[in-house]
């Protein structure tokens, strides 16, 4: 066999092996992508595709659930709903974009629009007040203009000496 067959020979190998890896690796990466939507239930508060326990029973259990579902080729709606029902919404990783979170997900932008809205109109309000005008340098607001001429007199007489 020359060098160029077994070359051939081998770049076939190769293409057969990824072809025939990638569906496997396929089935791995949307298992990941499922199972990072789900918490693991042993109390750790990870996603499931992190939970870092040493022995964790509970991931590896969820797991192998998991990646027999994908296997099976269910639909994600499909796994998400079995595993709602064995373990309830605490699975959720975040909670569904509908019913009642819908609200928690709407919260705050508004309150982001409430609290922008009441600083325009605190600045607004700032703005249109009537600006006073401030007092002269060296008059008091309650002294005349007559009467500061008086002093400015006693004042001069008693530091000429």
């Amino acid at each position: 066999m020359t060098s160029r067959s077994r070359f051939f020979a081998i770049a076939q190998l190769v293409l057969l092996s990824a072809a025939l890896a990638a569906p496997a690796l396929a089935e791995n990466e949307r298992a990941k992508q499922i199972g990072g939507k789900f918490m693991c239930m042993c109390n750790c508060n990870q996603v499931l595709t992190q939970c870092n326990h040493v022995g964790c029973t509970v991931s590896t259990a969820m797991l192998k659930e998991l990646d027999q579902r994908v296997a099976r080729g269910d639909s994600e709606a499909a796994i998400t709903q079995g595993f709602v029902q064995e373990f309830g919404t605490q699975v959720y990783a975040e909670p569904p974009k509908s019913g009642i979170s819908l609200v928690a997900w709407s919260l705050p932008s508004i309150y982001l629009a409430i609290g922008t809205v009441l600083v325009v109109m605190v600045i607004w309000r700032w703005r249109a007040r009537p600006h006073l005008r401030p007092a002269a340098a060296n008059m008091p607001p309650e002294m005349s203009a007559g009467r500061l001429e008086d002093v400015r007199r006693r004042v001069a007489r008693e530091t000429e000496d």
